[in-house]
C-alpha cells in the first residue's frame, strides 16, 4: 500500500536524512566543487540549550524503536543483505517532527519518543549526539543542512522551525532555486559529509521539490586487535539460498560470547572499547528474519547484558555493501500514518504550506568490514510535498459561448457563439 499522495499535483518538500559527517555550513566539498546557494542562517545562530544526559527511559525507547525499524524493514527486504540506522532514521524524523502539530506531532512523538515529548527528545539527542562525536579513539561525524527553494510565494519557512533544528541539531540552511545545480551543490554535500561513501541522493530534482533537510553521519572506527595477514585466508560463505561463494575469511581469538535462546554470537571491540561490533548467529535452518522476529527489547538487552567470557575461535568474513528501502509503509505501519495523508499538520514548518504531508522516506545506508576496522554510512529522506487542488479539465471542443470584457466595468463589449470552425 502506497501512502504517496500521487493523485494529486503536489508542491514538493524534499526531507533528506543523512548519516555521515560533523562539518556545519561548509561552502566547498571535499574535491572542491563551490556550493553555490545563499546562506540562509544570517541572523540564526545556534542558542544555548539544555540537554538531557541518557537514562534509562530514553534508552529503553531507543533499544524499542531500533527494534521495530529493523524488523519491519526486515520483512520489507526479504533474501537480500540488510542494514538500517535507527539514529540516522529518528534524527531526520525529529527534526521533520519539529514542523508537525495536532494529530501529526502526536503519532511522530509516539513512535520517536514513545512517552517522552518532543521538546525533551530534541534534549536527549542533542547530548547523546554530543557524546558520540566527541569519543577520542573513533570517528563519530554528523551534520545537518536545510535547503529551501528561492521562491517566497510557495515556501516561507518558520523562523522558529529554523531555530530550534539550529538549536538541537546544528542544522544550517540554503536558499537555492531547486534546479539542476540545487541537485548538484546537494549532491556534493552529501560527498562532502559522508567521506566520499555515498556519492548521490538527489537524482533530480521536480518542480514540486521546495525543501531537503539533510542529516548525515559517519561512524568509522579501526579494531582494538586488527586481523593481521596471517589471520585472512579465502574460504567460502554459504548464502542464504544455499550457493557456495567464495569470500575472505578473517579469523581471530575473542573471549566475548554472547548466546540467546536460538543464536550464538560474539562481541569484538573498537579501539579504546566504546563502540563494538556484535554478531549473532542464528541456530541451524533458521533462517537471520526468522530470529529477528523473535528478538525482543529485553531479550536483546539480555543478550547483550550476559556476556560470557569463554575462549573463542571466530571467522568473520570480509564485507562490503550499500542498501537502500523506502520505509513509506514501515512508518505507516508503526503508527505515524497521519503525516503520509492530506490530513498532516507540519504547519510549524512554514506559514504559507498548511497542506504538507509526507510523500516518500527513503533510507540508504553503506558498511564496510575489513581487517582494519568498520566504516559505514547511512542516508534518510523523507520527501514533503504541498497538496494543491485537483485540475479540472474543460475541452472547448463544441459550441460555446464567449465575451469581450471592460475590465474596469465588468460589462461585455462583445458577446459571441462559435458554434462552427468553418464558417
Amino acid at each position: 500500500m502506497s501512502h504517496s499522495r500521487h493523485s494529486h499535483k503536489k508542491i514538493g518538500l524534499c526531507f533528506v536524512a543523512f548519516l555521515l559527517s560533523l562539518s556545519i555550513g561548509i561552502n566547498f566539498t571535499a574535491c572542491g566543487t563551490a556550493i553555490y546557494a545563499d546562506d540562509l542562517m544570517v541572523g540564526i545562530d545556534a542558542g544555548v540549550v539544555d540537554g538531557k544526559q541518557a537514562d534509562d527511559p530514553f534508552t529503553v525507547q531507543e533499544l524499542a524503536l531500533a527494534l521495530k525499524l529493523f524488523q519491519a524493514s526486515s520483512r520489507e527486504n526479504q533474501e537480500k543483505n540488510l542494514l538500517i540506522s535507527p539514529l540516522s532514521i529518528q534524527l531526520a524524523l525529529a527534526m521533520t517532527a519539529n514542523g508537525a502539530s495536532g494529530a501529526t506531532l502526536q503519532e511522530m512523538e509516539a513512535l520517536l519518543g514513545g512517552t517522552i515529548p518532543l521538546t525533551q527528545l530534541n534534549a536527549y539527542l542533542y547530548s547523546y549526539v554530543h557524546s558520540l562525536t566527541a569519543n577520542p579513539n573513533a570517528t563519530v561525524k554528523i551534520a545537518n543542512s536545510i535547503w529551501f527553494q528561492d521562491d517566497a510565494q510557495r515556501m516561507t519557512v518558520n523562523r522558529a522551525f529554523l531555530q530550534t533544528n539550529a538549536d538541537y541539531y546544528g542544522a544550517s540552511a540554503y536558499k537555492a532555486p531547486f534546479n539542476e545545480r540545487t541537485a548538484e551543490d546537494i549532491n556534493n554535500w552529501v560527498v562532502q559529509h559522508t567521506d566520499g561513501m555515498i556519492s548521490e541522493i538527489i537524482d533530480k530534482i521536480q518542480p514540486e521539490n521546495v525543501m531537503c533537510l539533510i542529516n548525515a553521519l559517519v561512524f568509522d572506527a579501526t579494531w582494538e586487535n586488527v586481523y593481521h595477514k596471517e589471520n585472512i585466508y579465502e574460504g567460502v560463505f554459504h548464502s542464504l539460498s544455499g550457493k557456495e561463494q567464495k569470500a575472505t575469511m578473517m579469523a581471530s581469538e575473542e573471549t566475548k560470547y554472547l548466546a540467546g535462546e536460538k543464536c550464538v554470537g560474539f562481541i569484538k571491540d573498537y579501539k579504546g572499547g566504546a563502540f563494538s561490533f556484535a554478531a549473532l548467529l542464528p541456530e541451524e535452518g533458521m533462517d537471520p528474519d526468522d530470529l529477528i522476529q523473535t528478538l525482543t527489547p529485553e531479550t536483546l538487552q539480555a543478550i547483550f547484558a550476559n556476556v560470557q567470557n569463554k575462549g573463542l575461535s571466530i571467522t568473520l568474513p570480509k564485507f562490503s555493501y550499500d542498501f537502500s528501502l523506502s520505509m513509506n509503509n514501515i512508518l505507516c505501519d508503526l503508527g505515524m500514518p497521519t503525516a503520509f495523508s492530506d490530513l498532516a499538520d507540519f504547519s510549524g514548518i512554514s506559514s504559507n504550506a498548511d497542506t504538507l504531508h509526507i510523500d516518500e522516506v527513503l533510507h540508504k545506508t553503506f558498511i564496510a568490514v575489513n581487517e582494519l576496522g568498520t566504516k559505514a554510512g547511512a542516508v534518510t529522506s523523507v520527501m514533503m510535498s504541498e497538496s494543491a487542488m485537483e485540475t479540472l479539465r474543460l475541452s472547448f471542443d463544441r459550441p460555446f459561448i464567449y465575451f469581450i470584457l471592460d475590465n474596469a466595468t465588468g460589462l461585455p463589449i462583445f458577446i459571441g457563439t462559435l458554434t462552427d470552425i468553418a464558417s
